[in-house]
């Protein structure tokens, strides 16, 4: 399995990522200078970088890293537009298989 595997998560897998690289898709909830706040699954607290250019209520896609408070450290991210275009429980689908079939998308540390 490559180095380079982000597996997708929302905020109830956090926990089991802590300083892996993750993708993240979730609503801006909070924007406060170089932090935000996104609901993936429940809030998560995100650091962003220069190239972040977020806006509230916009569906937006992290690839960053989990750090030791289980917040975001932005590495890239996509803003996706208005969160209503979006089908989140799509994107619960996804992460759920993502994780049920985790030996496809990513090797679980031991």
């Amino acid at each position: 399995m490559s180095a380079e595997a982000t597996p997708r998560i929302n905020a109830p897998y956090l926990s089991q990522f802590s300083h892996r690289t993750v993708r993240l898709l979730g609503k801006v909830r909070q924007l406060r200078g170089e932090l935000a706040t996104v609901d993936a699954g429940g809030d998560v607290v995100v650091h962003l970088n220069r190239d972040a250019h977020l806006q509230l209520n916009h569906a937006v896609e992290i690839i960053g890293k989990v750090q030791n408070d289980l917040s975001v450290r932005v590495m890239a991210c996509s803003d996706l537009g208005p969160e209503g275009d979006i089908d989140f429980a799509a994107v619960d689908a996804v992460v759920d298989a993502t994780h049920r079939y985790h030996q496809i998308f990513y090797e679980k540390e031991q």
